[in-house]
């Protein structure tokens, strides 16, 4: 039986949804990171209405989103030019189930903007995509495993959902660390195929592909690692996986589900300049509507072609969301579009130094100015590694957020997730978010 949880003053409408919700929804959500919107609020905000780069909860709140649905909706909530770009699809068919043109044009664009891509596949998430390119790198060379690296999410299905969120005391040794479940419920026959590695240490690499030679298909990373804080690659370690895997013979495949659009035309393979052999995106691609694919060298898709490997999908790249996605990616594709993301991000990601510079709060903002985010590490220096993050302080964090929270700004309630720079965030956005950082760390 549900315990009837307390309101917090100015959410009540949101904690009456949240009461209403538990007697029909699985712990009164639909995913489980909505389960609360901050540290101190028992229950998540119910959002209602969002224009540009503002959204509005069922109280009336007003918040700058730098959530902008985990970095999916990239132009911002509702924006007139997309709105008017679906609406003839809407009128005409939202999806047929067979081939449409915009999904070739879609295609093509992603062809023209991301190195790697030969050939591509569409699908409805990253978690999906992902399954695509693993089942393609397996068919491609013969081989089961997957090596991945501990505390990188590759979507929340059986495949890769191992080692995401392990505890100190679940995972094992720094330099091997143990393969551990994401949850209960998922086969132990799946941690076989999957070999964990820390982020960022050549030599346990080059230990555990000698370990694992003549067995592994793929080498699967977030090149910036958006769900372990945004840490970023040490220099040379992209292209050191690179290297490694071209030498070895296996395929190594970058998920560009946060970073693919968003960090630049090109994604994260342009930006580092190092090209995997398959590519998974989703979240910017769609522009708020869900598609994802996934890209990369024509001979491992080839069997993909001709149909000796099996993928579908009754909604993949429906008229609907290609249309949405081409019109994204168009706008995604133009200098001053991208300019002004990072441009924007970068001035927060100052702001935040600066505050907590002069605060003296010890405190890490890394990533890059489209997707960046806040560590309260002992000693301010950047995390290298997920096990980095056992040392944060969280709950500075999570009073961090609130506080700005209560200041109109919306972010990730996780500290192990980041921000998401809205390309329609406007100068007078752009300056209160600066005040409240200023305001949230005098209140820390």
């Amino acid at each position: 039986m549900n315990t009837p949880v307390p309101a917090l003053p100015g959410t009540e409408g949101s904690r009456a949804w949240f009461e209403r919700a538990r007697a029909s929804l699985a712990g009164g959500v639909s995913s489980s990171s909505r389960a609360t919107s901050t540290g101190p609020h028992p229950y998540p905000l119910y959002m209602v209405r969002g224009s540009g780069s503002r959204i509005w909860d069922v109280d009336g709140n007003e918040y700058i989103d730098y959530l902008i649905s985990y970095g999916s909706a990239v132009l911002g909530h509702a924006p007139e030019h997309l709105t008017e770009a679906l609406t003839g699809v809407l009128r005409t068919g939202t999806m047929f189930g067979t081939c449409n043109t915009a999904e070739v044009e879609l295609a093509e664009l992603i062809r023209a903007m991301v190195p790697c891509a030969e050939l591509v596949r569409f699908a409805n998430s990253g978690s999906e995509a992902v399954q695509g390119a693993v089942r393609a790198a397996r068919a491609h060379t013969g081989r089961s495993k997957i090596l991945k690296f501990e505390g990188h999410y590759h979507g929340w299905t059986d495949t890769l959902a191992v080692s995401n969120r392990p505890t100190a005391a679940e995972a094992g040794p720094r330099g091997t660390p143990a393969a551990v479940p994401h949850s209960p419920g998922i086969p132990r026959g799946v941690l076989d195929d999957v070999v964990v590695c820390p982020w960022n240490d050549p030599a346990a690499l080059r230990a555990a592909l000698d370990a694992h030679r003549g067995e592994l298909a793929a080498v699967i990373c977030e090149p910036i690692v958006a769900n372990n804080a945004c840490t970023m690659p040490a220099p040379g370690y992209l292209d050191l996986l690179r290297d490694e895997c071209t030498a070895r013979g296996i395929l190594l495949v970058f998920d560009e589900v946060c970073t693919g659009f968003r960090t630049g035309p090109g994604g994260a393979q342009a930006m580092f300049g190092v090209v995997p052999d398959l590519a998974v995106f989703s979240k910017a691609l769609g522009g708020g509507l869900p598609v994802a694919a996934f890209a990369g060298r024509g001979d491992v898709l080839e069997a993909l072609a001709e149909g000796r490997v099996k993928h579908g999908g009754t909604y993949n790249a429906s008229p609907l969301c290609a249309a949405s996605a081409l019109h994204t990616l168009r706008r995604l594709n133009q200098p001053e579009t991208v300019a002004h993301i990072e441009e924007s991000g970068t001035r927060v990601m100052e702001a935040i130094r600066r505050a907590a510079h002069d605060r003296r709060i010890p405190c890490a903002v890394q990533g890059v100015g489209a997707m960046f985010q806040a560590v309260f590490t002992p000693d301010g220096t950047p995390t290298r590694g997920y096990r980095d993050l056992f040392a944060a302080d969280q709950a500075r964090h999570d009073a961090f957020r609130h506080a700005l929270l209560e200041r109109g700004i919306h972010t990730n309630a996780f500290g192990m997730a980041c921000w998401f720079v809205p390309a329609g965030v406007t100068e007078a956005e752009l300056e209160a978010t600066c005040e409240a950082v200023h305001a949230a760390f005098a209140a820390l």
